[in-house]
């Protein structure tokens, strides 16, 4: 059932910040940091990601202050700083950058030596059966690899342990720990093991196999994670280093983050867009496929806006500065983006509800398998015990459930990014996957908010050319938008327009004036009664073409009509397209507008709406959206993002259109890069798919541990004989956690409606 959402009351003092977390390596911790966060006085919510190792909280700034949140994380034993007052979005970070290439690079290394060690024993082991010579070799290599490739996991386990608090290190340290210091009282007191009746066998190669195989995992998430965000960090390298800035009669290169709003900057062919700006003088093609995805160059000539980023073709530009650093549009997006992978799907409560009470129920189960073997077993009772007990602590893995969910959403906001769109989290990808009813507003959304020249009708002995040629001339005088599209529509045809004399714009009515020392004028029926034009059938012929929407401008020519030029609001190219993909989803679309009813249903007709609900004000749209939510539907709006903002707020998704390079992230959950109504079926389809992803993330999580834990405690002993070993647990519970960030990663190449 689909719930009506209102946009979160946003209180007085209310605030935000976004801080990295290190430290995390599993469910358990994540859930551990939020709940610490979230038990702190005054704040709103918090959400705390394992995949991109950060939080992100908001907060009641009169209750509690940015450090004691960090405090609060340092108290449960992770690490946290407080992010950079003037940081930029756009500023790579090339030590944090370093950083995870130098982590991901020891953990591969560290994870190879210890398998070849591991190896390199298990051949000894075998080779050299009961050898006590060999046995203190081992001893000595499984203590070397334990300092150094393990040492981060037993620190780690350490620190929890004096949190109290319990984590993956924990299981992992347990379970080699144990099996280590078995081997170690079997090497050096072998007779303490033949005097009970017990073979004096030792685990040195597995557990150097157990550090390496678990390091190898996290290599591979290492790796993995970096992909993930792959979308985001192309979006911040697109800016060049520096920009051409005019300083009196000279040019100067200045570090981009030296540009000041209001200074003059020079673009030539090739060079990308250093900072947003205007125009000033020169013509060019501007490829801003990475702002809209558009594969074609846009022309831009004095007055334009450009756009950060983007790349300059053809010609050169001077233009005036306007918004830099964390004020442009690229900055805006990459924060969006940031927020976006920081944030939490619905679907990760369930996750975290189990990761709380994971590691201490794994705990319990391995004790209870070793009492079990201990008292049961007929044989080698206390090595069998100690086998299962470890294969338990080492086959259960909270790290996949807590890679399930956030894995997913950051693939996903960066898919959809490279495909134009902005999603704004986790929620959103949840909650536009249950879409089953999507309003259009018409003006500026299913039409282009351009008005265009689609019919030229003559009313007496002149030809089509002529009309439109004349018109034109007159028009090409005025600002009005309507006469922008006769102007547009007579060059489109390449007619050769006239020069006008007495040139009068009459406000609300048209246009008059002298073309060829014939008086003109240009208008609505009202400016042809003002002048005491004969219309004669001109009016009914006006309104029998505009049955379909649009207006009807009158041509007359020295007090006599000779021609009509309907002008209407020209569709957007890929409306029709957009409504029949979201027929194939199973979605019911609905046109929503203040426009009169003849002109809506006439839009409808030509892209394919059933329905339609006309000539309603913008409290009409909300209450629309409401009574579609009151039967149970689940709705998205899409709109300008300004006009229909309170549509937007009350639908259950928000997809706003751009205007310009403002886009309307503010006003939506969702905010459309480029003017491309695909976009609509494309975020839907990414959505269901992501859906599908964390569930399967999710459930294989799951069913991993419900399986492997029984096995790994011996259930199967009794029917085959065979018990798991810890060198096979420990490579399954690493193959768990990269499944999952595999699954994920499978989003940037799925097929999109």
């Amino acid at each position: 059932m689909s719930a009506i959402v209102t946009t979160p009351v946003r209180t007085e003092n209310e605030d935000s910040i976004s801080f990295p977390v290190t430290g995390m390596t599993c469910a358990a911790c994540q859930a551990r940091v939020q709940r610490a966060l979230a038990s702190e006085p005054g704040v709103i919510d918090a959400s705390v990601n394992l995949l991109t190792n950060s939080a992100a909280v908001r907060y009641d700034a009169a209750a509690v202050a940015p450090q004691r949140l960090i405090d609060a994380v340092r108290a449960t034993g992770y690490g946290a700083e407080l992010p950079p007052t003037d940081a930029n979005p756009l500023q790579v970070d090339s030590a944090q950058e370093s950083a995870e290439a130098h982590e991901a690079s020891s953990l591969a290394i560290k994870a190879t030596a210890s398998v070849v060690a591991g190896t390199l024993g298990m051949l000894l082991s075998m080779l050299l059966m009961a050898n006590l010579v060999v046995n203190y070799w081992l001893l000595a290599l499984t203590t070397g690899i334990l300092l150094w490739a393990g040492r981060d996991i037993y620190r780690r386990a350490w620190r929890a342990l004096l949190h109290r608090s319990a984590n993956m290190n924990t299981l992992i340290a347990l379970g080699t720990g144990s099996a280590f210091v078995y081997s170690v009282v079997a090497t050096v007191a072998p007779d303490l093991f033949a005097r009970n009746g017990i073979a004096p066998d030792v685990y040195y190669e597995a557990v150097m196999f157990i550090i390496g195989l678990v390091l190898a995992g996290r290599a591979i998430e290492a790796r993995a994670r970096r992909k993930t965000s792959a979308a985001l960090r192309k979006l911040v390298t697109l800016l060049p280093p520096n920009a051409r800035v005019e300083q009196g009669s000279t040019w100067v290169e200045k570090p981009l983050a030296q540009v000041r709003s209001g200074e003059t900057v020079v673009v030539r062919p090739g060079e990308r867009i250093p900072v947003d700006g205007v125009v000033i003088d020169g013509a060019s093609e501007i490829d801003e496929s990475m702002l809209t995805g558009e594969p074609l160059p846009v022309a831009k000539t004095a007055g334009d806006a450009v756009v950060g980023g983007t790349l300059n073709t053809t010609g050169a530009l001077r233009y005036r500065a306007t918004s830099v650093g964390a004020d442009s549009v690229l900055a805006r997006i990459v924060k969006l983006m940031n927020e976006a992978q920081s944030s939490r799907a619905p679907i990760q409560h369930l996750a975290d509800r189990v990761s709380a009470v994971f590691v201490p129920l794994v705990v319990a189960i391995a004790i209870a398998t070793f009492l079990a073997w201990y008292v049961l077993a007929d044989t080698a009772a206390l090595p069998r015990a100690i086998a299962a007990a470890v294969s338990v602590l080492i086959i259960a893995c909270p790290c996949a459930m807590g890679l399930a969910v956030p894995t997913a959403v950051m693939v996903a906001t960066g898919r959809g990014a490279e495909l134009g769109l902005l999603i704004k989290g986790g929620e959103i990808l949840q909650r536009a996957g249950d879409v089953d009813t999507v309003v259009f507003d018409k003006t500026g959304t299913v039409t282009a908010g351009i008005p265009a020249v689609t019919r030229v009708i003559p009313l007496a002995s002149t030809d089509e050319s002529e009309i439109l040629r004349t018109a034109a001339s007159l028009e090409r005088h005025s600002e009005h938008p309507v006469a922008a599209a006769v102007v547009r529509a007579a060059l489109d045809r390449r007619l050769p327009l006239e020069i006008a004399a007495n040139f009068r714009s009459r406000t609300g009515s048209g246009v008059t004036g002298n073309v060829r020392e014939h008086e003109v004028a240009v208008g609505n029926v009202q400016l042809m009664r003002d002048l005491g034009v004969e219309m004669n059938n001109a009016e009914q012929s006006g309104a029998a073409h505009l049955t379909d929407g649009g207006s009807a401008l009158y041509l007359a020519i020295d007090g006599q009509v000779i021609g009509l030029i309907v002008v209407s609001d020209s569709l957007r190219t890929s409306a029709r397209e957009a409504v029949q993909r979201l027929g194939g989803l199973g979605v019911d679309v609905v046109l929503l507008t203040g426009d009169r009813r003849s002109t809506a249903e006439a839009v409808a007709r030509e892209v394919g709406i059933a329905r339609v609900v006309s000539e309603v004000l913008p409290a009409d749209k909300v209450e629309e959206i409401r009574r579609l939510q009151a039967m149970n539907r689940v709705v998205a709006m899409v709109g300008d993002g300004i006009n229909d903002a309170p549509a937007l707020a009350q639908a259950d998704v928000g997809i706003s259109m751009p205007k310009g390079t403002d886009i309307a992230i503010e006003a939506s959950d969702i905010a459309l890069m480029r003017s491309d109504l695909r976009g609509v079926p494309t975020a839907i389809s990414l959505s269901r798919q992501t859906m599908a992803t964390m569930k399967q993330n999710l459930f294989w999580a799951f069913i991993y541990n419900v399986i492997g834990i029984p096995i790994a405690a011996g259930v199967l002993f009794p029917v085959t004989g065979l018990m798991l070993s810890p060198i096979i647990a420990s490579a399954a519970m690493a193959m768990s956690s990269v499944s999952v960030v595999t699954n994920s990663l499978r989003l940037r190449r799925a097929r999109l409606a």
